[in-house]
């Protein structure tokens, strides 16, 4: 066991060493391919993908409801009210018992008074 142990404990510490020095060179190898990436990403793709997406988003969007019906009860309101404030003006106007009490008197049958009162003169 212990000739086992002599053996595979140098072979065990050159591996490590051969494996830690291959590691720093692919380090050395992709870090600037890394960085390049990196600056490829936000300065060239990053606008792309963002304004992409925003795109996408404004086409998918439904479009926005009219308010027309809102809109249409107003102006049915406001004309209901004018009419309401014609009518009310109407109806307060002076002299309007006395033209409806001609009207209504006009429609009247004569009666035999009526016909004393246009004969006497």
């Amino acid at each position: 066991m212990s000739q086992v142990t002599g053996r595979v404990v140098p072979a065990a510490q050159q591996a490590r060493t051969v494996t830690a020095d291959r590691v720093m060179v692919a380090r050395g190898w992709s870090a600037p391919r890394l960085q390049r990436a990196g600056r490829y990403v936000e300065s060239d793709l990053g606008p792309r993908v963002g304004s992409f997406l925003s795109n996408t988003g404004r086409r998918i969007e439904p479009a926005r409801r009219s308010r027309r019906p809102g809109r249409n009860a107003m102006m049915a309101m406001a004309a209901m009210a004018a009419v309401g404030a014609v009518g009310a003006m109407a109806s307060r106007r002076p002299g309007r018992h006395a033209a409806q009490d001609d009207v209504i008197e006009s429609l009247r049958e004569p009666t035999p008074a009526d016909a004393e009162r246009v004969d006497a003169p």
